[in-house]
């Protein structure tokens, strides 16, 4: 499985087939070679080479994947920058992972590097550049962390990483040339480039790249593309429940959605599977560890408030706060191992070793395995609040939330107390036309939770915050929170 030489096996055993559309081309496999010869050549005209990174800052495009194809057919390393960061922040990466190379749509100021603009590859000719036989350890990615403090952080994911990653998704998904992939979360994020792009392809099957992610045009982009599945984060699922009553699309194409980079609430997935007889597959990972690590079976048994089971070939630990193993059903840091394991952070040897141990990646997750085998996600151990020295998990709370057929966002933060240390606090947003106000929450919550775990604040907002990847931004609500006092 050389990923450089991928378009070429491609072309070479079907050209007329499909396999990469956006909203402006549609190229078979054929034409999908070109587009990467013609882009390496102008990389290779610009000094590229071998273990070189280049960066793309991109909305998601076809151009975007055929430039990752192209670095890596010249043996270099791909870099996807977020569209949206500011300039500070684009040089602030480019500078970090040593970039070569800008492909991008726009003008850009920055210091770092020499930029190449992504209509050059359309001008320029498709020279004969063999694809390199990719060394396993070669760097292939850099994936910029969020990062809630500080900058973000580089992971270095090789050319084994990902050949892992990729085999454990096509196992896990059952994938073959007849599926067909709708892209619709951010290529500058590793779920979006393994689960969507490089499984499928790999499979033999294609992807429709999405623009940005419209509610409303959604399942008419369903209904034209005839997609077998499509990968998504909570927030999307709320969204396409919460359209109007008279939409009834044809989703006859789709074997199942996936859910992941945050928890969702069973109530949620059970509400959208029942409404488009769409099955969701709720998965869990990280970008240190090449994307998945756990997943429901799409042919199995699937347990709704998990995240399913190890992905083929990944181990999952319950590590105790002494170093021990968790027996199943005790609560603990989630650590993985596996050969998708991150090389470690670009240019912070003393943040790798205390993240990778012995091979075990500390995720930072607490959860639990149930009897058979199934990861429950508690909480983050940075979102964990201690409250006169009890721990308290904001996913409790909002699970208890959740029920409220009202809710169709919420999040639990803490707020500094000078005599408990801290206190939670409740954010939501509601359905619409809901009249449900603070002390119906209240009420109701009461219900369900400790005393020592109601929220103090509730706070009913429009929408709630998110980054980049469509999850909640918590940072923002402690931030919000802040501000509101």
């Amino acid at each position: 499985m050389n990923l450089p030489a991928l378009p070429d096996r491609r072309a070479a055993l079907r050209p007329d087939a499909p396999a990469l559309t956006d909203d402006g081309v549609d190229l078979s496999n054929a034409r999908f070679l070109e587009a990467v010869r013609r882009a390496a050549a102008s990389l290779r005209g610009r000094g590229v080479g071998v273990g070189d990174v280049v960066a793309v800052r991109l909305p998601n495009t076809a151009d975007l994947v055929v430039t990752l194809f192209a670095a890596w057919r010249l043996g270099a390393a791909l870099t996807p920058v977020n569209p949206s960061l500011t300039l500070d922040e684009v040089t602030y990466q480019l500078a970090d992972a040593g970039a070569k190379v800008l492909v991008t749509d726009r003008p850009f100021d920055g210091p770092a590097c020499a930029v190449v603009p992504v209509g050059e590859f359309a001008d320029g000719a498709g020279a004969d550049i063999e694809p390199v036989d990719a060394d396993p350890d070669a760097l292939a990615l850099v994936i910029y962390t969020s990062g809630t403090t500080g900058r973000p952080k580089g992971v270095m994911l090789d050319h084994a990483n990902l050949r892992a990653m990729c085999g454990m998704v096509i196992d896990a998904l059952e994938l073959t040339e007849a599926d067909h992939s709708l892209l619709i979360l951010p290529l500058f994020h590793v779920n979006g480039i393994v689960v969507s792009v490089l499984a499928p392809l790999l499979a033999g099957g294609r992807t429709t790249v999405a623009g940005r992610f419209d509610a409303g045009s959604f399942f008419t982009r369903i209904e034209n593309a005839r997609p077998t599945y499509f990968s998504a984060v909570p927030t999307i699922y709320t969204m396409l429940a919460g359209l109007p009553e008279d939409v009834h699309p044809d989703t006859s194409s789709v074997r199942f959605g996936i859910c992941g980079a945050a928890p969702a609430s069973v109530e949620l997935l059970a509400r959208f599977e029942a409404r488009y007889g769409i099955p969701i597959v709720e998965g869990y990972g990280l970008s240190e560890g090449t994307c998945a690590s756990t997943l429901n079976p799409v042919a199995g048994q699937r347990k709704p408030g998990t995240v399913g089971l190890p992905m083929p070939g990944q181990s999952i630990r319950i590590r105790r706060a002494d170093g021990g193993d968790a027996p199943a059903g005790e609560t603990g840091e989630i650590v993985v191992s596996g050969p998708n394991v991150m090389r470690g952070y670009l240019n912070r040897p003393e943040e790798t070793a205390t993240t990778v141990l012995d091979g075990w990646l500390r995720t930072g997750d607490i959860g639990r395995l149930d009897a058979d085998g199934y990861l429950i996600l508690v909480d983050r151990v940075k979102d964990m609040i201690i409250r006169g020295g009890e721990n308290i998990y904001p996913k409790e709370i909002e699970t208890v939330v959740y029920q409220l057929p009202e809710i169709r966002e919420a999040a639990v933060v803490g707020r500094p107390d000078p005599v408990y240390g801290e206190q939670p606090i409740l954010f939501v947003a509601l359905a619409a036309d809901s009249s449900l106000d603070e002390e119906a929450i209240r009420r109701y919550v009461r219900k369900g939770l400790a005393k020592y775990k109601l929220p103090v604040s509730i706070s009913i907002l429009d929408e709630l915050p998110k980054n980049a990847v469509g999850k909640i931004d918590k940072p923002a609500l402690r931030h919000l929170d802040a501000q509101m006092r």
